[in-house]
């Protein structure tokens, strides 16, 4: 893929999102808003949604109850028993005109995400409503049933909610450079926790306001929205867990045993990586751990390793203070998945999990570039392939030199 292949794709997706929009607030502006007591109650719901949305570690959808309104307003046939009749170009103007309003206090973050997240909604909403309210306002639903109606629906956010994990996957491949593919099945698979209240709360609220009115926008949205804070305070505990850890690893840096930054250096470089080759979330993160704590072992060593570099110790040393630490990071409380990561990334690479043939040859990567002084990083990689033994996964060794041909800017610097 060529470099400037994801800039492409980007604009291309801000390109139409932003013809949907103009196109919807020039013909809406034009006929006059349909029901207008309606609009501002489904307005001001997901105003309050994107208020309220967390901008903190990357989550499939930032703004749950914004997006559980806007799917209900697209898919809302009737209230309270009477027929409505806006448009799915309304449908996309009051959702644009409600998330602008919502984004404000978050557009001095920087323009990138916000507009990314603006172009995504418009379009996945834009999506469903295309599909919905011109058949039903020419009366093709008028005779199903409440359940083949209710189906009807959650086969619609189905479709939907496909769509918005290509969306999700493509702007996220256009922003990082990072495999479409694997992105893509982590939205996929994201779909059966949030994805799916969302649009489980979208269909409700739609069904709801058609039997008893606007008032169950509150009442239907109250479970989404705890839903929401509970979510904020997982993560939160995950983004404490994780500078615990990464404080733990700066242990080695503090007392003299590695170089400063090694192993954060390390550890986003393993992570693009394992992103090159697929790994999950899941995954990733046992791999960013045990890459952050790779060198812990070194701290039960009476004499340091000069500048750190265990990549050219004997075998049987490397092995003992992989052993070492992974014990330090059993003692933690760690996850044992990244003991086990930190204890066998000195054992033969046949008999290595992926994230640890992923540290092992990232982290030789990093010793070797910082000591071979200017060329360092090619020269690097090209003792990587050459290595004898099999003492580096060549799947991985390749992986790396990917990663460096594409993401070389966006990484932390080596020395």
């Amino acid at each position: 893929m060529t470099a400037g292949r994801p800039q492409v794709i980007l604009r291309l997706i801000h390109a139409c999102a932003g013809l949907l929009a103009a196109l919807s607030l020039a013909i809406t502006l034009w006929t006059g808003l349909e029901e207008p007591g309606i609009a501002l109650a489904f307005g001001v719901l997901i105003t309050v949604g994107e208020l309220s949305r967390w901008t903190g570690a990357r989550v499939r959808e930032a703004a749950p109850l914004g997006a559980a309104g806007a799917l209900s307003y697209a898919l809302l046939g009737e209230d309270t028993g009477q027929a409505t009749h806006h448009g799915g170009l309304q449908v996309v103007t009051v959702v644009l005109a409600a998330s602008l309003l919502g984004c404000v206090p978050y557009i001095g973050r920087g323009p990138g995400p916000t507009l990314d997240h603006l172009a995504r909604r418009l379009l996945t909403v834009g999506f469903a409503a295309v599909c919905f309210q011109p058949l039903y306002n020419q009366g093709m639903f008028s005779g199903w049933g409440g359940h083949a109606y209710a189906l009807l629906l959650l086969a619609l956010l189905a479709l939907t909610a496909l769509c918005d994990a290509v969306l999700a996957a493509a702007l996220a491949h256009a922003r990082t450079r990072w495999p479409f593919c694997p992105l893509l099945r982590e939205e996929l698979r994201a779909l059966l926790g949030i994805g799916s209240a969302v649009c489980a709360t979208g269909a409700v609220m739609a069904l709801a306001v058609a039997v008893v009115g606007l008032w169950a926008l509150p009442v239907f949205s109250l479970p989404l929205l705890l839903t929401q804070v509970s979510f904020r305070r997982y993560a939160a505990v995950r983004a404490t867990y994780r500078q615990t850890i990464a404080s733990l690893a700066r242990a080695t840096e503090v007392a003299g045993y590695t170089p400063a930054g090694h192993a954060r250096r390390v550890a986003a470089l393993s992570q693009a990586v394992g992103r090159d080759l697929g790994l999950t979330e899941p995954e990733l993160t046992v791999l960013e751990y045990a890459a952050l704590m790779h060198d812990i072992g070194q701290l039960s060593l009476v004499d340091p390793v000069p500048a750190g570099a265990t990549a050219g110790l004997p075998v049987d040393e490397q092995r003992r203070i992989a052993l070492l630490g992974g014990a330090v990071v059993r003692q933690t409380g760690v996850d044992a998945a990244v003991a086990v990561v930190v204890e066998r990334q000195a054992d033969p690479c046949g008999e290595q999990p992926v994230a640890a043939r992923i540290v092992r040859a990232v982290n030789a990567y990093e010793e070797k570039a910082r000591a071979a002084g200017p060329g360092g990083p090619l020269k690097a990689l090209e003792e990587l392939r050459l290595a004898t033994g099999g003492e580096y996964a060549p799947e991985v060794v390749e992986a790396l030199a990917r990663v460096l041909a594409r993401d070389c800017l966006t990484l932390p610097a080596v020395g």
